[in-house]
């Protein structure tokens, strides 16, 4: 049985991950979103995700409950093991990863697609200023790593500027996704 690709949608915060996501799962049915876990504390919101504690998420990494997870920004991530079951069943499953765990995620996923978001710095700092989960130097430090490249050894790496309308963004990542016509 061949899997379905795993897109991990990786950018700067404030470059619309969760957005972009939401909206490709939408016009594409045979693609879904994994929920991950998170250490996120209380009354900081986001993503569609598992709350869990830095105690519990260091248990259930223990128990063997994660395909992939890695430390970032002061808490934990992890894609939980249902993954695989949602690669059976979905044409694509897309997660929010991180740069820094992508080489990883490529040798333990195989099929990885990395769509990797940018936006204009102006964008970004509005982006982050309007959703206001930062004070103002979390927001200069996360703009300060905006443009931190990716690693090499990536397989099939697809960069699409953010900075615009979410359609026009979605459009061009549909179409490269595409297979390639001979």
């Amino acid at each position: 049985m061949t899997l379905a690709p795993v897109i991990a949608v990786v950018g700067p915060s404030g470059v619309g991950k969760d957005s972009v996501m939401q909206a490709l799962e939408a016009r594409s049915p045979g693609v879904q979103r994994l929920r991950r876990v998170i250490t996120r504390p209380e009354g900081e919101e986001g993503e569609d995700f598992d709350r869990v504690s830095v105690e519990r998420f260091q248990q259930m990494e223990r128990d063997g409950a994660f395909a992939l997870s890695w430390p970032a920004h002061g808490l934990f991530y992890g894609v939980p093991n249902a993954i695989a079951q949602q690669r059976q069943e979905a044409d694509a499953v897309l997660v929010n990863l991180s740069r820094a765990v992508l080489v990883r995620a490529q040798e333990v996923f195989g099929d990885l697609i990395v769509i990797s978001l940018t936006a204009k710095a102006e964008v970004l700092a509005q982006r982050l200023s309007l959703r206001g989960r930062e004070s103002a130097g979390e927001q200069a430090q996360r703009l300060g790593r905006a443009k931190a490249p990716l690693p090499v050894g990536l397989n099939r790496v697809i960069e699409v500027d953010n900075s615009g309308a979410l359609e026009d963004t979605v459009a061009e990542i549909l179409l490269r996704l595409q297979p390639e016509s001979a």
